[in-house]
């Protein structure tokens, strides 16, 4: 019985179809699904989500092999009843965005979407071997099962304290496994962990079930990797609980990115393990698992491929399939844009073997015909078409100006040398020198391109740097669009070099970008490799406009801090005058009593007298109510109290 390990958040995602191993699914550096035909080498089918850039794809798996209806089929006789071939059909794939799609390899198309169930990315899905059913893990810790029949989830619940980046689900559909911080074995019908096991200290990237679980219960055997390591480690479950440690380890050469096994039935039958690991390496393995084993076990056999050049490079391994015949292997290696899967016979007994393949010819531009939507054109036999921009293709960049067909045939017009027209390019002479002879020779846009083309052919860095310094947008545009289409690519590889240099510089060459984007947009387009020669500069572009966010948060709180110390500082320095505008002071009725008896008196007096008893007598009739009430009050005191007195008198 074959398990497909499946891909891991590592590498790109690889994978083999089960039993067959007809077709080939993966997901290249642009975001597209592509289904390769492993019998004719072309592709069968194409997929492209709808955001393949922003939510790209983390992983894929293979669901089990089912019977599918192509179409409408007459009913057959009984005579005729033929036994139905049960076909790979769907494929799942974890994205970025936390959702998972469903592709259906008989429909062509997009079975169903299943989304609402993570908030992080999938990083692994894992289908169950027998009822509709899928597991999906992701950043948010969780675990998500889903009923594929309704497109809902069915179950959800935490699995660990970190994220969870692999899944595998037992043979028999009773047990599956997670991985995050440590190994998780969870009994599915009441969703309980049954086993846990600790031992890598880095992110487990691979989790399969290596052995089917036999009646007497300790025979059931697991594989992991992790992350940088160079160990793959089996694992024992036992029913007495002394499963702490793993029993069997494998040296590898590098992490493991793909792994497919053959798993045995009993002790007497052995595994086969196939493992391509991160450096391109393929390592087999044979083993029976019927206890631990204290010593690490090397491969018994190393596949590496090599180019066939007078100085050999090695050609990196994608992913690999175990054939039925213990000596044959499917192997996929190359580029994702366009692998080169081949059968190859290995011959157990070399521990270690080399081989050499083309690659260029292998990788040639060989579309199904009834895949591909290109229709080229009929032309005649002697005709001669350059298609630029092709892989190898290395034309001579020849530019025409074009001001020279504007000239009249009877002026007398002087060629300037390129030291000449350096000077001419200096932005700071060319705006000063407004009153400047008429007859010198100005330099103009077919100048700027003629000399920018020059500079990319001789990769001189004064030329390209004079011609970058120029800051005017209708001058670069015009520019750019008077270059030659065999320039454009150069000129975009020379940008995204000095988009990575100091900010000032990066700061000039976003606009010839934009200008280069906006007026060659429909040539790159037509590039077959255009993924690999606009990969870095999306990246780079991506990289730093998730950090522009960040960085105005915490500008906002720099800003905020100075201004708060600034206002702080500037309360503390101004001191506050103290002294009184205006002092009034009010004279005690003794300083007057003093100061009247020393002085004579006058007639005035009397007047002064007079004056104040008609004052007086104005402020009785306006209280003589309050006044009259106090006096009566006051006399009946004063009368009471000399009552008083005179009983106490007497």
């Amino acid at each position: 019985m074959a398990a497909d390990g499946g891909s891991t958040s590592l590498g790109l995602p690889c994978v083999f179809s089960p039993k067959s191993r007809q077709y080939l699914a993966l997901c290249a550096q642009d975001g597209r699904l592509r289904i390769w035909n492993t019998d004719s080498k072309t592709i069968h089918q194409e997929y492209v989500p709808s955001a393949h850039l922003s939510a790209t794809c983390t992983c894929i798996a293979w669901g089990p092999c089912r019977t599918v209806k192509e179409g409408p089929l007459r009913k057959k006789r009984k005579s005729e009843a033929v036994q139905v071939e049960q076909k790979a059909d769907l494929l799942a794939m974890g994205t970025a965005a936390g959702t998972v799609l469903i592709y259906s390899t008989a429909k062509g198309a997009l079975h169903c979407t299943l989304d609402g169930g993570h908030s992080g990315a999938v990083n692994c899905v894992d289908w169950h071997p027998q009822d509709a059913l899928l597991y999906s893990g992701s950043d948010d810790t969780q675990i998500v099962e889903w009923d594929l029949q309704t497109g809902k989830s069915r179950c959800k619940w935490k699995a660990d304290r970190a994220a969870v980046t692999s899944l595998c689900a037992s043979p028999d559909g009773k047990l599956l496994l997670s991985a995050g911080q440590t190994i998780k074995m969870w009994d599915l019908e009441t969703k309980e962990v049954y086993r846990k096991f600790t031992g890598h200290s880095t992110a487990i990237t691979t989790l399969c079930f290596a052995t089917t679980r036999p009646p007497d219960g300790n025979g059931l055997y697991f594989l992991s990797g992790a992350a940088y390591d160079r160990l793959l480690s089996v694992w024992q479950v036992r029913d007495d609980g002394k499963d702490k440690n793993s029993v069997v380890s494998f040296t590898l050469t590098d992490e493991p990115l793909h792994i497919d096994l053959y798993s045995s039935n009993s002790k007497e039958e052995a595994m086969r393990l196939a493992v391509v690991c991160k450096d391109g390496q393929l390592h087999l393995f044979e083993h029976f698992l019927n206890g631990p084993c204290k010593k690490p076990l090397s491969p018994s056999c190393t596949v590496q491929m090599s180019g066939v050049e007078d100085s050999p490079v090695p050609i990196p391994l994608l992913a690999t399939a175990l054939g039925s015949d213990s000596r044959s292997v499917m192997l996929a290696y190359g580029n994702h844009l366009q692998p080169v899967m081949e059968r190859v016979e290995v011959n157990s007994s070399e521990r270690h073997i080399c081989l050499t393949r083309d690659v260029k010819t292998a990788l040639s531009l060989s579309v199904d015909a009834n895949v591909s939507k290109v229709k080229t054109p009929l032309v005649n036999t002697k005709s001669k078409v350059l298609v630029p921009g092709l892989p190898g293709h290395q034309a001579p960049i020849t530019m025409t100006s074009l001001g020279s067909e504007k000239r009249k045939l009877g002026g007398k017009t002087t060629e300037m040398s390129i030291e000449e027209r350096l000077e001419e390019i200096d932005l700071s002479t060319v705006s000063a020198q407004k009153g400047r002879v008429k007859g010198l020779p100005s330099l103009q846009m077919d100048n700027f391109a003629v000399l920018l083309v020059q500079g990319l052919e001789s990769q001189d860095a004064e030329i390209l740097n004079k011609v970058f310094q120029n800051k005017k947008e209708m001058q670069i545009k015009k520019t750019v669009a008077r270059l030659p289409l065999p320039a454009v690519l150069p000129l975009l590889n020379q940008i995204t070099k000095r988009l990575q240099g100091h900010p000032l510089a990066a700061l000039l060459m976003v606009r010839w970008l934009k200008a280069v984007l906006v007026q060659h947009t429909s040539y790159l387009s037509s590039l077959p490799d255009l993924v690999n020669q606009l990969g870095v500069l999306y990246h780079m572009i991506e990289s730093r406009v998730k950090m522009f966010h960040r960085l105005n948060k915490l500008n906002g709180k720099l800003l905020l801090l100075i201004t708060q110390v600034a206002t702080s500082n500037s309360c503390t320095d101004t001191e506050v005058d103290r002294t009184a505008k205006l002092v009034y002071e009010e004279e005690s009725s003794e300083d007057d009593a003093s100061g009247d008896e020393g002085l004579p008196d006058d007639d005035n007096s009397d007047n002064w007298e007079e004056e104040d008893e008609e004052d007086d007598g104005a402020m009785e009739g306006q209280n003589s109510g309050d006044e009259d009430g106090r006096l009566e009050s006051k006399t009946n005191g004063d009368e009471d109290m000399e009552h008083e007195n005179e009983s106490e008198e007497e």
